[in-house]
């Protein structure tokens, strides 16, 4: 708004100079065809005042000879009229005369009312004037896009002001040259071509143009339009460019395709090191030609980082780097390196304001670099970095890392929305490195956990030679609930275990530990295979019944299905009968290779994963040569996306049956055949290699239902480890003998049996018909018996009692006297 004392500029144009409302003739008229409104210029036009046309028919103003007088009439008549009638018409005047008039008629609808029409006409004024011919020219160079004339020898004729002010050229000095003499470059070369093809086809052509000018700091982009010109004998003369800078919406909508570009390409995995690459790919050479990616050392290791501002000096690990040239040379650090920032370098300073800074590289910059980092400031001088953007990684609240974009072949130093951009990528890559980040943390917890619960060393067993391998599932699909075991039975026997917790995590690993603990307390009671499947099948029912009973945990459901969706394989082994007894719930078949190199995948009933309930378990019994080999494994070893199960099967069978130096080297071969990658699934392997306690190292002797025969079954145990040369451990045995038999005599039924085991330590087992097992109790000083095996718990290392398909065992365990 200019003020009224305001001095004139008689360049300029002051608002009371412009024609008035009234230089337009204009008049409404309803959708009956009646007039309603008639203002002063179209008095002074046709001589009628207002109170004389309005509410007459418009139709009377039209001379009868009239074209358009039909063309009304029509349009007013017909149920869907056209929004907009023109043309000429003749219309009369007050005075009777008529006059030719050129008229445009607006059909305008309302909410408020019905349809109406507006009918307007300029003021008639002569065709010609001695101005237009001027104000074609100031059209021209005036105008608000940029144009310029180019002869057929398309050579410049004339350029407009605004082709003068983008090229900071006056039209003399641009005058006579062609395009690429003006802007030298392919671009502008490829433009001519167009120009010519204009030129030799008369029709009119458009085309994109991005080139550097001189005297602008990044390459404009152009929306051109070149049309061809005439003499006035049709002949062609030359083209006119018209351009319209596209530099602000193209730069605009590029940043937009980068953004949707990064919302895609960053956060693919789990894995913090590729998110941060993922970030510095995106960003080169589309924002930068230079980009680091630097976190925590907390964060990187998947821990918490602390709250507040890191300190002076921050310490932070390169995770990603990304260049315009290959190898990287620029780069100080390599993805992994830790370094120290002082408080006035970018990274430092960004973190401490929580926000995207904006550098540029200057000399001084530069000499205080030289002090603190020789190596940085060398390479800034060498590759002429000149603008950088340093934006911290937050998420959530937390700073995670800072982002370095820097430019140094790009002339263009950043703008402010770049570094919009660059936050903006740079908050999406950090959510999913803080996801990443929890992961991992998760991860470390879940493994960690994991390993506390699997067995650190397997037990010595003179049943069995074994090896072990637990081969974790990749980052990307988290840590599984497999586990296997080996549980050192009674009479020499030895349980071997293998599970699998459906799921990954934090939670199946804690499931997995549960089902561990479960299987090694039943394992103790000696309960059969089948039988103590179905005792962990109850366990399991009843966990997931108080899971989902109770209300207040919203993850009770996740929890029970991992614990249903647990599958197991139990095998008890004797070495003195040989036979092995194995029942699987939902679990892959062991393979048994035996002696003579035969490999076979064991048919044992399959049972339903444990937590269902539904079908009982069945255990298969098998006499096993001495030297067979027991393959237990989970589905991770055979179910892998290289090949299907069937022939991962018949590659562990061939691989199983190799020759090999140990089991150890053995179940690494088995793994890097069958596992080539990382595995997607956890895989836990278990090989036994059997092995037959000899007749020299077992006896057995059955005893009549008779107390005096307690000092025979003394006798003979003495002899026996005299022949085993156990002289020392004679006296022991002997009382746990005489008391064994002593109360099987008294307080059982017959068959009575009396069986030594020398193995790693002296076994007593006495067996009998009853299935009653015994109980330890404390004598009162008055009674006659009850002591017992209360002597037997003392003077042994161990005791305890299984049921048998006849009765009972009770046994004991003597420590093996040292030489």
């Amino acid at each position: 708004m200019t003020r009224p004392d305001t001095p004139r500029d008689e360049r300029s144009v002051r608002s009371e100079d412009l024609p008035g409302k009234g230089a337009t003739a204009k008049a409404t008229v309803d959708g009956h065809g009646i007039v309603t409104q008639w203002n002063e210029a179209a008095r002074g036009l046709l001589g009628y005042l207002p109170a004389e046309i309005v509410g007459r028919p418009a139709a009377d103003l039209l001379h009868d000879a009239s074209p358009a007088r039909a063309e009304v009439l029509a349009a007013l008549r017909s149920p869907s009229p056209p929004t907009r009638l023109n043309g000429r018409a003749t219309l009369l005047r007050r005075d009777g005369s008529s006059v030719e008039l050129g008229m445009l008629a607006h059909r305008r609808t309302s909410a408020t009312g019905p349809p109406e029409w507006l009918v307007v006409s300029a003021v008639p004024r002569p065709v010609h004037t001695v101005g237009d011919e001027e104000l074609m020219r100031r059209t021209f160079l005036e105008g608000p896009c940029t144009a310029a004339v180019y002869d057929s020898g398309l050579r410049l004729r004339w350029a407009n002001h605004d082709l003068r002010r983008v090229m900071g050229l006056a039209q003399e000095e641009m005058r006579g040259l062609r395009l690429p003499e003006l802007l030298p470059g392919p671009e502008t070369e490829a433009a001519e071509r167009t120009m010519r093809r204009v030129l030799e086809t008369g029709k009119q052509r458009n085309l994109d143009l991005t080139t550097p000018v001189p005297g602008h700091p990044r390459p404009l982009a152009w929306s051109i339009d070149i049309a061809p010109l005439r003499d006035d004998e049709g002949r062609m003369a030359g083209v006119i460019l018209s351009a319209h800078d596209m530099t602000g919406p193209r730069t605009a909508r590029d940043r937009l395709t980068l953004l949707n570009e990064a919302s895609v390409r960053i956060g693919s995995t789990l894995d913090i090191d590729r998110t941060g690459q993922e970030l510095a790919d995106v960003a080169v050479p589309a924002l930068a030609d230079f980009v680091t990616v630097d976190l925590l050392p907390t964060v990187h290791d998947g821990g918490e980082p602390r709250p507040g501002s890191p300190g002076d000096h921050v310490l932070l690990r390169r995770v990603a780097v990304q260049s315009v040239f290959a190898g990287c040379p620029e780069a100080v650090l390599r993805p992994g390196q830790v370094a120290a920032y002082p408080d006035f370098s970018p990274s430092a300073e960004c973190l401490k304001a929580e926000r995207g800074l904006l550098h540029r590289v200057t000399d001084p910059a530069v000499a205080r670099w030289a002090d603190e980092d020789p190596d940085r400031a060398v390479m800034v001088r060498r590759f002429g970095f000149h603008s950088t953007m340093a934006v911290p990684l937050r998420a959530r609240g937390i700073t995670l890392g800072v982002a370095n974009f820097s430019r140094h072949r790009r002339p263009e130093p950043f703008e402010q929305d770049d570094l919009l951009l660059a936050e903006e990528m740079t908050a999406r890559a950090a959510v999913c490195v803080d996801n990443a980040r929890r992961y991992t943390h998760e991860r470390h917890t879940a493994l960690a956990l994991q390993r506390s619960l699997l067995p650190r060393t397997l037990p010595p067993s003179a049943a069995v030679e074994l090896a072990s391998s637990y081969r974790p599932a990749d980052s990307r699909s988290g840590v599984g609930g497999d586990w296997f075991d080996v549980i050192r039975l009674s009479g020499a026997r030895v349980a071997l275990v293998v599970g699998d917790v459906v799921g990954h995590g934090v939670r199946a690993s804690a499931a997995m530990g549960r089902l561990r603990t479960a299987v090694r307390t039943l394992a103790d009671v000696d309960l059969p295979p089948d039988e103590l499947l179905t005792h962990l099948d109850d366990l399991i029912n009843h966990l997931t019944t108080e899971s989902e009973s109770s209300a207040s945990d919203p993850d009770a459901a996740e929890a029970a299905y991992a614990q249903v969706g647990a599958t197991c394989l139990y095998a008890v082994y004797d070495p003195v009968s040989r036979r092995c007894s194995l029942a699987r719930a939902g679990h892959p078949p062991p393979v048994l290779v035996t002696p003579d190199g035969t490999a076979t995948l064991l048919d044992l009933p399959g049972g339903p994963p444990l937590g269902l309930g539904s079908l009982p378990f069945e255990a298969v019994d098998l006499e096993l040569p001495e030297r067979s080999l027991l393959a237990l494994y989970t589905d991770g070893l055979i179910e892998t996306r290289c090949q299907d199960v069937d022939k991962a099967i018949d590659t562990l069978r061939r691989t199983l049956t190799r020759p090999a130096d140990s089991l150890e080297g053995l179940s690494r071969t088995v793994l890097a055949k069958l596992l080539p990658g990382h595995p997607t699934d956890d895989v836990a392997l278990l090989l036994a290699r059997t092995r037959g306690l000899g007749a020299d190292q077992v006896a057995t002797w059955e005893l009549p239902n008779d107390p005096a025969v307690v000092a025979r079954a003394r006798r003979d145990a003495a002899e026996r480890l005299a022949a085993w040369g156990l002289e020392e451990a004679a006296f022991t045995m002997e009382l746990v003998v005489s008391e064994l038999v002593t109360n099987a005599i008294r307080h059982a039924t017959p068959p009575i049996r009396l069986r030594l085991i020398h193995d790693r330590a002296l076994i007593c087992e006495v067996s009998d018909g009853s299935g009653t097992s015994p109980h330890l109790r404390r004598a009162r000083a008055f009674d006659e018996g009850g002591r017992g095996l209360l002597l037997v718990a003392q003077l042994t290392q161990s005791w305890g009692t299984r049921q048998t398909a006849t009765g009972k065992t009770i046994w004991a365990e003597l420590a093996v006297p040292t030489p």
